[in-house]
């Protein structure tokens, strides 16, 4: 997967480099390009931003350097006959959720557009963007953050980054519930113990165990998933929980 980042702050991306998605850049798994969307700004003190039409606080991203630079970062495939899915991070987008990530992972190339100061001007949106995606209802200073949680998010569902399959099917969401918790040796840490089934061998009672605590968490901290999940076990897409 090819992912490349426009942004005015390229070194905020630097955790990209590091962990889970550090390592798959290093094997190839996927291949990030940072841009510095100044590098397309037309006048000597490298200007991306203007006042707002209308009034109103804060200053709005410049159309010109953004559509240069998409242009330009779109052409750089063009001779494969790929077009990127671009994609701005707002808070005025849908909500960024775990099914959205799974199809983001079946993409090959993705464009993240970072934001800053009251956003980017509406027509460089309309004319380009696939999506635009929010992490929640809050506001963040700018796009960096949220395509870091994005492109992590991604990339730990790409074939070969997790070693253990089986833990990114098992994660809060994968099947529409939020996950159980999980413990580890010693068994009884300040008088607190592991409960007994997850000791005790017997993977029925274990797999039970976990989807009735999966279901009555869920149901305590996020009722509102519970509106789409089939308690027989099946999410709603159809597949068979874990």
């Amino acid at each position: 997967m090819r992912v490349d980042i426009i942004t005015i702050f390229p070194d905020y991306l630097s955790p990209l480099e590091l962990s889970l998605v550090g390592r798959a850049r290093d094997r190839g798994i996927i291949d990030v390009h940072l841009h510095d969307l100044r590098q397309w700004a037309s006048d000597v003190h490298r200007t991306v931003d203007d006042a707002p039409y209308g009034g109103g606080p804060g200053m709005v991203m410049r159309p010109e350097p953004w559509w240069a630079a998409l242009t330009e970062v779109s052409e750089s495939g063009a001779a494969d006959g790929r077009r990127p899915r671009i994609i701005v991070p707002t808070p005025v987008g849908r909500p960024f959720t775990q099914g959205y990530a799974g199809g983001l992972a079946a993409e090959p190339w993705l464009v993240f557009c970072c934001g800053r100061y009251e956003g980017i001007d509406a027509r460089v949106i309309e004319a380009w963007a696939d999506d635009e995606i929010s992490l929640g209802d809050y506001v963040l200073a700018g796009g960096e953050v949220a395509t870091l949680v994005m492109v992590e998010a991604v990339t730990r569902l790409l074939p070969g980054v997790v070693g253990n399959a089986e833990s990114v099917a098992d994660d809060s969401f994968a099947n529409g519930l939020l996950e159980p918790p999980v413990y580890t040796r010693p068994p009884v840490w300040h008088d607190r113990e592991v409960p007994a089934v997850l000791r005790s061998g017997d993977h029925g009672a274990i797999i039970r165990w976990r989807r009735e605590v999966a279901l009555r968490r869920t149901a305590q901290r996020r009722p509102d998933l519970l509106a789409g999940t089939d308690p027989a076990g099946t999410d709603p897409a159809g597949r068979v929980a874990q």
